[in-house]
């Protein structure tokens, strides 16, 4: 099994936590995990990425060249991003600042309102949690304990208190995923991934 996510964005939107939440749910069930951030100097407001692998053998890159899932969480980030997407990948859109309009080939396309889901919350800043919910609910990769789990871990204890607005996000990200799909998970992979 190995899974190749690119998660994207701009900076502020927690593209890395989102990552770091991901990688630790994924080595916690005892995946090997490779986790590689990146952003622009201005970081805020810039572009900002991490490349997040989860296979069941050893990982001989971090660098993801294509990638089987793409989470991208502005226009830009999709635009960009997209190429790398394999014909038969799965991108889960943020579709309150993306349009996939352009999208390429059989690709499946999951669109949620992650910033308009996480604005009703009260915290635009849970977008990335609601695209984290979303993406597990539809890949079924990680046990959906397992990623409220590393979430409670991931936190700093500064943060602690921001566990139960993110663990709504998360939950949220579910139900956004569901309508998303009309309740039809049949569009997309509904099983573990097993992929070599």
């Amino acid at each position: 099994m190995v899974e190749k996510v690119i998660v994207a964005g701009f900076g502020g939107q927690g593209i890395l936590f989102l990552g770091k939440v991901l990688a630790q749910a994924a080595m916690d069930e005892g995946h090997h995990v490779a986790y590689f951030p990146s952003y622009g100097p201005e970081v805020r407001g810039g572009r900002a990425n991490c490349h997040v692998t989860v296979s069941s053998d050893e990982i001989d890159s971090p660098m993801i060249v294509q990638a089987d899932v793409v989470l991208a969480m502005s226009q830009i980030a999709w635009d960009f991003f997209s190429p790398r997407l394999k014909p038969d990948g799965l991108a889960v859109l943020n579709d309150s600042m993306v349009s996939a309009a352009d999208a390429r080939g059989p690709q499946r396309i999951v669109a949620v309102p992650a910033t308009a889901v996480a604005d009703q919350l009260g915290d635009v800043r849970t977008t990335n949690m609601v695209m984290l919910g979303a993406y597990n609910h539809v890949r079924r990769l990680l046990a959906p304990q397992g990623v409220l789990d590393s979430l409670r871990m991931t936190l700093s204890a500064r943060k602690a208190e921001l566990y139960d607005l993110n663990r709504r996000a998360v939950e949220k990200g579910i139900e956004a995923a569901e309508a998303a799909l009309g309740g039809a998970l049949s569009r997309v992979r509904q099983e573990p991934c097993t992929k070599t």
